[in-house]
């Protein structure tokens, strides 16, 4: 082989194995973000609100509907528990 080829096989060779180290490493440490993607969004929403027009008027909305769902989502909790001491009720008296 000629010493021109042996160097330029030598220069891939060290690229590709700092690119594999420096993959590896990414991939071993590398953390998600989804813990704080729920408030990010919830502040984006919450800004695009106040800023009127179309954008606000929808963004608005959005916020309208996030918290009609939580507050149904608390009332079925609370028809869940409801229910449960009817059952209770009902087959401890019979």
């Amino acid at each position: 082989m000629e010493p021109k080829t042996v160097r330029l096989s030598a220069k891939i060779a060290v690229v590709g194995v700092i690119f594999g180290t420096g993959f590896f490493c990414g991939s071993v440490t590398q953390r998600n973000a989804d813990a704080q993607m729920e408030e990010v969004g919830q502040s984006l929403l919450k800004r695009a609100a106040g800023s009127g027009g179309l954008v606000g008027t929808v963004a608005q909305l959005g916020t309208t509907i996030a918290d009609m769902e939580k507050q149904v989502n608390g009332l079925q909790k609370n028809l869940d528990v409801l229910k449960k001491v009817k059952g209770s009720l009902s087959g401890g008296s019979q």
